[in-house]
């Protein structure tokens, strides 16, 4: 019998790693280590499926960090959504929030982009469905240009806070694991 698969996946440029613009990639990164599942490489990105028991639900989970830069990744998302046989509302993208203040989380389901073009790109290539989750992780504004500041390298506090020992990669974990029980009761 086939378990309820979730599709986890991490939005940031391969060419910007360790970034404030690459956190979902970090997450899916320290995520897959937690669990001692190691990411494999094909043409769309990286990938780690497991089995895991979640409450008294076993439930399989594929990790996936699209090699497509950030405002392109849709159609590799959906692409690998369709290869998992995920239904939308059982994916949860892992994105930065310029609008949270650094080390928080924001879940939230639906709705507009908020302004993130890796967010809004993913909603279009869906033929315009919302309806997926988000784990939005505060990196803040900081000064100066934007752009600058999201490429700009995270800072030592930030790379230990989100690190596979870190409190906000278990946060991360904690929020993954309430959206799959409230997804099972569904």
């Amino acid at each position: 019998m086939a378990h309820p698969h979730f599709l986890i996946v991490g939005l940031g440029n391969i060419t910007h790693p360790m970034t404030r613009h690459s956190i979902g990639h970090l997450l899916i990164d320290v995520l897959s280590t937690r669990l001692g599942i190691p990411l494999t490489s094909d043409r769309g990105g990286f990938t780690a499926t497991t089995n895991l028991q979640v409450e008294q639900n076993m439930v399989t989970l594929t990790f996936y960090k699209p090699r497509a830069l950030m405002n392109i990744s849709g159609r590799p998302t959906v692409q690998m959504l369709r290869k998992t046989a995920v239904n939308p509302a059982n994916m949860v993208v892992i994105h930065d929030s310029v609008s949270h203040k650094p080390f928080t989380i924001s879940p939230k389901f639906g709705g507009s982009a908020g302004g993130h073009n890796g967010v809004r790109d993913i909603i279009a290539a869906l033929g315009n469905n919302p309806d997926f989750h988000r784990l939005r992780l505060g990196v803040g504004r900081g000064a100066g240009d934007l752009a600058d500041y999201v490429l700009g390298p995270l800072s030592t506090q930030e790379r230990q806070h989100w690190s596979v020992t870190g409190p906000g990669s278990e946060h991360v974990w904690r929020e993954l694991t309430r959206i799959i029980q409230k997804s099972l009761k569904t």
